[in-house]
């Protein structure tokens, strides 16, 4: 089915993965807990019709401050079929920061996750009269919590005009605000519609390689484009959204989930090679000089066969006695993991091709929501120390003073 606005997936996902057992995943207790098809739809509906029976209006703004969850998702598609425009912030940010944005974007709600993040967003409250309510998604005793609107919306279920609604919504329509610290003063407020990100699904779905079975782990910040744009991906080729529960425990969670896909930054390859060479070297005798052995061929790796047959043929031992630990290590599963918001090393890049874990490396802009070109897995979209081919309907030029100029085509 056609995908033209962000919500068009909640239909797409009915029609396509009705019977999706783990549409979302997270740790709660110290357990998986997972979120079906239909308990996704269902939260997602009921937060429609309470944000409605709130008084939210077409175009009101609402914010959210939170780590990786599915709440964040439940908040996100629901304001959207109402219309409602999604500013999401780094739950990190400074309180000037914070009251500026709030007030900068007239924001109506906000959505908060913890009771750390809800203490920072109640200081502020008193120089942001735009603000009628806070939600939270832990819960918070005396606070009001998310379940609450999902509740009034069960009891004033409204489809009809929630139809209406989104019949007005066009594609080039306004559906995010994403405030970036630019380089002076306060944060700057990037403008992108609901086409600006269904086109990079569009662009993207057959450069995944992943399905309905596969899982992706999720950790970087939902509220960063980057994250937020690959999240839609999964969602619209079926994947299940296995959200981390921090930074510090991605490396036990990817052994837990055992993904197909995941998106990342290079610090985090660099830390990943560093913990891996660090057990390298506590290695001894005929070990460690088949670890060294294989890091140096993995360090010469070219793509598309390009080093030849005895090569390959010592890689593929390689890969037997040492690499496949490195894999491991990662889950074991994973097919392709994309990296971005900084420059790769392409020695980092070569090694874990060599190790039979492909990094796409890709460049973009949060004004390009976000990707601009990605190295791919198909056959000539691979070259380390690039940043790959411009992706589909985006054109590149160089402007006078040397910048990247780049444009988007409409449909």
């Amino acid at each position: 089915m056609s995908v033209t606005r962000i919500f068009d997936l909640l239909k797409r996902y009915r029609e396509l993965y009705p019977q999706k057992p783990d549409a979302l995943a997270a740790k709660v207790n110290g357990e998986w807990v997972k979120v079906s098809t239909a308990s996704f739809l269902d939260s997602v509906e009921s937060m429609s019709y309470g944000l409605l029976q709130m008084g939210v209006q077409k175009g009101d703004k609402i914010a959210t401050l939170s780590n990786n969850r599915p709440e964040w998702n439940y908040v996100d598609l629901s304001m959207m079929s109402v219309g409602a425009i999604h500013v999401p912030i780094y739950p990190t940010i400074s309180e000037s920061d914070l009251k500026f944005i709030l007030n900068d974007a007239d924001v109506k709600f906000v959505f908060v996750s913890s009771k750390e993040i809800l203490d920072k967003v109640e200081s502020v409250l008193g120089d942001v009269p735009s603000v009628q309510g806070v939600f939270t998604f832990d819960e918070i005793a005396g606070k009001k919590h998310w379940t609450e609107i999902a509740n009034l919306g069960k009891q004033h279920p409204n489809p009809e005009k929630v139809k209406a609604i989104c019949d007005t919504i066009g594609q080039f329509d306004l559906a995010t605000l994403l405030y970036t610290s630019g380089t002076t003063g306060f944060p700057k407020g990037v403008m992108l519609s609901h086409d600006n990100m269904i086109s990079q699904l569009i662009a993207a779905q057959t450069l995944a390689p992943v399905t309905q079975y596969s899982k992706a782990l999720s950790f970087l910040p939902l509220n960063h484009v980057y994250e937020r744009v690959l999240s839609y991906l999964y969602m619209y080729l079926g994947v299940g959204i296995y959200y981390a529960e921090s930074i510090e425990k991605v490396a036990e969670n990817l052994k837990e989930v055992e993904p197909e896909m995941f998106g990342c930054v290079p610090r985090l390859f660099e830390k990943v090679y560093d913990r891996i060479i660090a057990k390298g070297t506590a290695l001894t005798g005929i070990k460690k000089k088949l670890f060294f052995w294989a890091v140096d061929l993995g360090l010469k790796y070219e793509a598309n066969g390009a080093n030849g047959p005895i090569y390959d043929f010592k890689l593929k031992i390689a890969r037997k006695l040492i690499f496949s630990k490195w894999q491991e290590a990662l889950g074991g599963k994973v097919k392709a993991a994309v990296s971005g918001g900084a420059a790769l090393q392409p020695r980092l890049a070569r090694i874990f091709w060599a190790a039979g874990i492909p990094i796409l490396e890709g460049y973009g802009l949060t004004e390009t929501s976000p990707v601009v070109a990605v190295n791919t897995l198909h056959p000539g979209g691979l070259k380390f120390g690039t940043v790959g081919k411009t992706i589909e309907r985006v054109t590149i030029r160089i402007a006078e003073d040397g910048e990247i100029f780049n444009q988007r085509s409409q449909m």
